[in-house]
């Protein structure tokens, strides 16, 4: 895995004092993270993608912590440090235990996965993330044992777009929060 530290940023990540008109409103709240003070030196681009972004990782049918499992596994897959540390946060506030987030983490196959349906999804998002062309059938198929087809796809289009914020923040070397990095430091997965 990765290392949590980050390098200086590729891109100016813009203050508020600093933001575009288009870009404001996303600064009201305080600080925004990274990938929004990314995003708003394209204003145009900020007012799709993070809809889009809320819309395929936030609440759906389906639960918290299966997408979490998504989100963390193929972020630990791709090896980006900033998806790793921000959904590391995220997986223990949805009920993942400290051992659950390490093994997703971790370089091998997660171990300590006893439910048939959390290691068919792991694989799934394993072959999703890492793997090129299609998933093979045998994957598919245990993944379908447990989850049906609107849930697939979901899982799917969850997986598909961590992989692209992945790249995203991994090629601008975006820096986790600095309150991400302390809880971080707190559960001793630093």
């Amino acid at each position: 895995m990765a290392q949590l530290l980050d390098p200086e940023p590729a891109i100016r990540l813009v203050q508020a004092a600093d933001a575009p008109l288009l870009a404001r409103p996303y600064f009201a709240d305080g600080t925004p993270s990274p990938i929004t003070r990314s995003l708003a030196q394209v204003p145009e681009l900020l007012d799709v993608t993070l809809p889009f972004i809320g819309a395929a990782l936030g609440a759906s049918a389906l639960d918290e912590r299966t997408k979490e499992i998504v989100i963390l596994r193929a972020s630990a897959v791709m090896e980006c440090r900033y998806c790793v540390a921000t959904h590391t946060v995220v997986a223990l506030d949805c009920g993942l235990t400290a051992q659950e987030v390490a093994a997703l983490r971790g370089n091998g196959a997660p171990q300590g996965f006893a439910d048939g349906r959390e290691r068919a999804l792991i694989a799934w998002t394993e072959a999703v993330a890492a793997g090129r062309g299609s998933v093979e059938d045998a994957c598919l198929d245990a993944l379908r044992e447990h989850f049906d087809e609107p849930a697939v796809v979901e899982l799917t289009l969850v997986a598909a777009t961590t992989l692209m914020l992945n790249r995203y923040a991994s090629a601008l070397r975006l820096p986790a929060a600095q309150a991400t990095l302390a809880r971080l430091r707190e559960e001793g997965l630093a």
